[in-house]
């Protein structure tokens, strides 16, 4: 499910190169491609991997690079594009079966999160994801109940060993 309202990364001029209608435009894939290589080198950040999850109608591995919010001891992935992202689908597709690269490749299984339990890891990844917080409504500092009346519109998965 996308999100009904249009994506607040599109108010910032610069923002509008990368992302357009809650997709990334060519330039956005181009920048998406080489920081999934440099997350995949495992260099800094940590919390910068690349999602490799088996495509939904090719059945060719896709890489995507994304942000692991740790709340409480337990990691999450956090769709800041909605429920219409490609990698969401395919996880879906692929019963949560992904691997998880940054510098080593990790097998692991994807859980969705109900919505009612996002708000907390929804702020986290706000905090800590520098320009996956643009596709956000709510300041970093927002409170927790402002991130839990949008949760629905963002998915949230745990991240379990396979």
């Amino acid at each position: 499910m996308t999100p009904t309202f249009s994506d607040p990364a599109e108010r910032n001029a610069l923002m509008r190169l990368f992302y357009r209608d809650w997709r990334p435009t060519r330039l956005g894939r181009w920048v998406n491609r080489l920081q999934g290589f440099l997350a995949g080198a495992g260099l800094p950040p940590s919390f910068q991997v690349v999602l490799e999850v088996r495509g939904r109608s090719s059945g060719h591995t896709r890489s995507t690079p994304v942000v692991v919010a740790n709340v409480q001891g337990t990691r999450y992935l956090v769709s800041m594009l909605g429920a219409a992202s490609d990698w969401v689908k395919n996880v879906e597709a692929a019963a949560g079966e992904a691997v998880i690269r940054h510098g080593r490749r990790q097998r692991v299984r994807l859980v969705p999160v109900p919505a009612e339990q996002r708000g907390p890891v929804l702020r986290e990844y706000v905090r800590i994801a520098p320009s996956g917080r643009q596709h956000f409504p709510l300041a970093v500092d927002a409170p927790l109940p402002a991130f839990e009346a949008i949760a629905a519109h963002y998915p949230v998965f745990r991240i379990d060993p396979a």
